[in-house]
């Protein structure tokens, strides 16, 4: 698969694993705006030199993640919510990151991110623990 092709597969992925749930659960559009403000600050506070790290802890490497752009969909997950964000490593490579949030007063905070981690998210979504917000 091509770099440039590897973007629209992975919100292809994200639209397909949405349109096999029953029913989506519905959000105020105030409360999407703020989860996406909420991930959005969160990538900006931790970029290092216009990079997000990231740690293989098998492997104790560090993989600089440059951030692309945030795709629309929105997961929950009981209280907390995933977003996710395509990256690009130094090779140019597309990488999916999912962000696991949890509110917090009138926002929200990213309490885990997943890179390249997308089989334990569509596990998750398989068991009917997340579910796509309309």
């Amino acid at each position: 698969m091509t770099p440039a092709f590897k973007p629209l597969a992975a919100l292809a992925l994200c639209l397909a694993m949405g349109s096999t749930l029953a029913a989506n659960v519905k959000m105020s559009l105030s409360d999407k705006a703020s989860l996406q403000a909420g991930l959005q600050q969160h990538i900006d506070r931790n970029l290092v030199d216009g990079a997000y790290l990231r740690l293989n802890p098998g492997t104790g490497e560090v993989t600089k993640l440059h951030p692309v752009t945030a795709h629309p969909m929105i997961l929950r997950m009981g209280s907390y919510y995933v977003l996710c964000s395509d990256f690009r490593d130094a090779k140019g490579e597309a990488v999916n990151v999912d962000f696991y949030m949890a509110p917090r007063g009138k926002g929200f905070v990213v309490f885990h991110a997943a890179a390249a981690q997308r089989a334990d998210l569509e596990k998750l979504m398989k068991a009917g623990k997340a579910e796509m917000v309309d």
